[in-house]
């Protein structure tokens, strides 16, 4: 993905002056958590009727306080803040709104697969064989999940695979929108869980378990796993969602689906990560509703309190307010001292695979920190540098990169011949087989080039961070970026 150039940015807009728009056009909207809830344009009969009063008419459509963007959710139709203002125009107009755009031809092709995938999967409570049923539960260490909650969930079981399929079904007429496969791999006597989605992680937008949520719920436990969510359930009867990329990223796109709920529990995981991107999403879904649970080793992952026989709803009660006032005391900061004596090396950061070298300086990347890489022209900073990002986003890292020297295409190439640890161009057929890979990791790029404005700049960093949930962004380099990159001194 790329973010927009400074020749064709997307226009930023403040949350007042949406507010303004919305009064000057006479739409009817009041406040939500991360959103704005209007009226629908795309559900009326007439185009140039005005929008009905508030009082009838059901606010469907959600628009981000902080981009603007909108999402109807009876419709599905989404888009921009200028898309938004140019279906009012049309509306006034009488020129019809188009509800929902066709989806793309690859988008089509992947519901097809999907389609066919689940079709051939069978129903994990109903296959023919207990023992293989046993069998297959206890590879992925859900045992102790009951067959009704599978069957609620609607789980099913590629055996040609030997993969778990969760559905994706559309949160407006419950067509089948795409899945995601689950397999195991065992690697010593390490476990490790491999996913793959239809559509590609980019356009796959799951909330699972979201047609089990009724309209007058009002709690949430969000999740980083559907087996979570599962055990989640079954142990505490809470409505509870998984996230699409778990602790990876929460797409701003989803949050219209969590605007009913009053308290929302992030249960994200069981390491400092997951609680990182915790106290992130939190900030996002407005920290007054937001409670945490924190990571430790009486309060793993759900499925893992579930297989220990801890009491879920216990550590659910104990969850810790996201939002706190400006003076704390120790008592408040007690636990969160406390994991980080126990948890030293996690605290350290993300590894490096390819550079332990690296780790006895740096002991690994955490956010909230600078890093300052110096070199003569020609030493190979760029090239480190490239490789040395790769190595985070491909442990999930979310990463932005700005090339004020090198454009994105020479950049890519570098960054894709590295992740493949071979020559591509004497390899030609492997391409596509290694772009797809490549596709697939948390890696942006913005476009600009040269000498830029530092605001514009700065703008970019934050909107990438509020949409894509960045946690690491690499300059390179600054005399590009300051336009002093004729400057006689290499420093």
């Amino acid at each position: 993905d790329v973010l927009p150039s400074p020749e064709g940015p997307v226009p930023s807009v403040s949350i007042t002056e949406i507010r303004q728009y919305l009064r000057a056009q006479g739409i009817p909207f009041h406040d939500g958590y991360s959103c704005l809830h209007t009226p629908s344009l795309f559900t009326n009969g007439r185009e140039d009727q005005p929008l009905p009063p508030a009082a009838s008419a059901p606010y469907t459509l959600f628009i981000d306080k902080t981009t603007g963007s909108f999402l109807c959710t009876a419709t599905l139709a989404e888009g921009t803040w200028q898309d938004f203002q140019a279906n009012v125009e049309l509306r006034h107009r009488g020129i019809p709104t188009p509800s929902s755009e066709e989806p793309e031809e690859d988008t089509r092709r992947a519901r097809e697969d999907a389609r066919c995938i689940w079709d051939r999967a069978l129903p994990l409570w109903e296959l023919l064989d207990e023992d293989e049923t046993s069998k297959t539960k206890a590879m992925f260490g859900i045992s102790l999940v009951t067959d009704a909650t599978l069957k609620r969930f609607g789980v099913r079981y590629l055996r040609a695979a030997k993969s778990l399929v969760f559905p994706w079904f559309s949160p407006r007429d419950a067509t089948l929108k795409g899945l995601k496969l689950v397999r195991v791999e065992k690697k010593g006597d390490a476990i490790a869980y491999v996913e793959e989605t239809l559509p590609r992680f980019d356009s796959y937008r799951n909330l699972f378990g979201l047609p089990l949520v009724s309209r007058r719920d009002t709690e949430l436990v969000l999740t980083g796993w559907e087996l979570d969510a599962l055990a989640l359930h079954q142990a505490t009867g809470v409505a509870s969602l998984a996230l699409p990329r778990g602790a990876t990223c929460l797409p701003p796109v989803l949050l219209p689906y969590l605007e009913q709920f009053k308290r929302i529990t992030l249960w994200l995981g069981e390491d400092l990560r997951s609680w990182e991107a915790a106290k992130l999403f939190a900030r996002k879904l407005s920290l007054k509703r937001c409670s945490l649970v924190r990571p430790g080793n009486l309060q793993p992952r759900p499925l893992e309190a579930l297989n220990q026989g801890l009491n879920l709803t216990k550590i659910l009660r104990a969850a810790l307010p996201a939002s706190h006032k400006s003076i704390v005391s120790f008592r408040q900061l007690r636990e969160e001292v406390f994991g980080e004596l126990v948890n030293t090396e996690q605290v350290a950061g993300v590894k490096w695979a390819r550079f332990p070298e690296l780790n006895k300086l740096l002991k690994g990347h955490r956010r909230g920190e600078l890093t300052v890489f110096t070199g003569p022209t020609g030493s190979g900073k760029t090239t480190f540098i490239s490789e040395y990002a790769l190595d985070l986003c491909m442990q999930g890292v979310c990463t932005l990169w700005g090339s004020f020297e090198i454009n994105n295409v020479r950049l890519a190439k570098i960054m894709l011949t590295q992740f493949a640890a071979q020559r591509l161009e004497d390899q030609l057929e492997l391409y596509d087989e290694w772009a797809d890979r490549f596709e697939d990791l948390p890696l942006y790029f913005m476009t600009f080039h040269g000498q830029q404005n530092i605001k514009t700049v700065i703008d970019t960093m934050q909107h990438a961070v509020y949409v894509y949930d960045i946690t690491h962004v690499v300059v390179d380099n600054l005399q590009f970026m300051m336009g002093h990159e004729h400057l006689s001194v290499d420093r």
